[in-house]
């Protein structure tokens, strides 16, 4: 047994939507969030910036005492997650591999579109990976930048994240897949409109989902579990705009966010 949290950061608020999963699969575990809001976003950095901000994210969690960490942005996994197993002793989960074994579960046609930032879309770290587990898989990936700003304003149900689906996902509209790989943690809060242009006959795979499922199987089979029945705490930190964080993500959690304070990430 292990009482300490769980950490998980990401670049903003959409690693919330693999936080709001952990909390419901590991309903009794302590988390300690980091959202990187003043840096935001990670998908037009250098892989070496990448690399450096997600260091500093995990330096941070761990002064928190934390007995594992979950890398909740796609852009940080497809990056940095090796480097950062390489460099420090604890449990690192990242959000490609889970998602990419939904995807093939997922496809009937061999057809699997993913969506992300141009650095996760660049790295080719889900094209890569998912055809190492499927040669016959054909993958197409497709960069829409725009839609972390869309979420990070709150924006998810305008006619902005309608325009911008419907331009960004025309390619893969073309190529008919049958199952679209949401390859950002900001993405699943747009999967109404996703799935609007898309149509109903194509699966969209949430990482987050099966992240969560990872998180928790790798907490059992390390005996990890907390064993306090106490109520558990979520305690949240960003580096700038703590309010607005509070707000939409507040919204998005459907729960207030009480325990939330500004950090200088530069600090670590």
């Amino acid at each position: 047994m292990d009482n300490r949290p769980i950490g998980v950061f990401d670049s903003g608020i959409g690693g919330l939507t693999v936080l709001k999963e952990i909390m419901e699969q590991l309903p009794n575990e302590d988390i300690i969030y980091f959202g990187d809001t003043a840096r935001i976003p990670y998908g037009t950095r250098s892989k070496e910036t990448v690399i450096k901000y997600s260091f500093q994210c995990i330096n941070f969690l761990l002064s928190k005492n934390i007995k594992a960490i979950v890398i909740a942005c796609n852009t940080a996994s497809s990056i940095a997650l090796e480097p950062a197993r390489e460099k420090f002793d604890v449990p690192i989960i990242g959000v490609i591999e889970p998602g990419a074994k939904a995807a093939i579960s997922a496809t009937k046609n061999n057809k699997i579109g993913v969506i992300g930032t141009s650095g996760t879309i660049n790295s080719e770290a889900y094209q890569t990976l998912i055809r190492s587990m499927d040669k016959s898989a054909e993958v197409i990936g497709v960069a829409c930048p725009l839609f972390v700003q869309i979420v990070e304003e709150g924006w998810e149900d305008t006619d902005v994240a309608m325009l911008a689906a419907e331009k960004y996902l025309m390619e893969l509209k073309e190529h008919n897949i049958d199952t679209l790989v949401l390859g950002c943690t900001h993405y699943p809060i747009l999967r109404y409109t996703l799935s609007k242009v898309m149509g109903k006959e194509v699966s969209l795979v949430n990482p987050a989902f099966e992240t969560a499922k990872a998180v928790k199987e790798m907490i059992i089979s390390n005996d990890m579990l907390k064993d306090s029945l106490d109520k558990p705490e979520y305690k949240f930190y960003v580096s700038d705009d703590p309010e607005k964080f509070r707000r939409i993500g507040g919204n998005f959690l459907r729960r207030e966010i009480r325990s939330i304070e500004k950090i200088n990430i530069e600090n670590f």
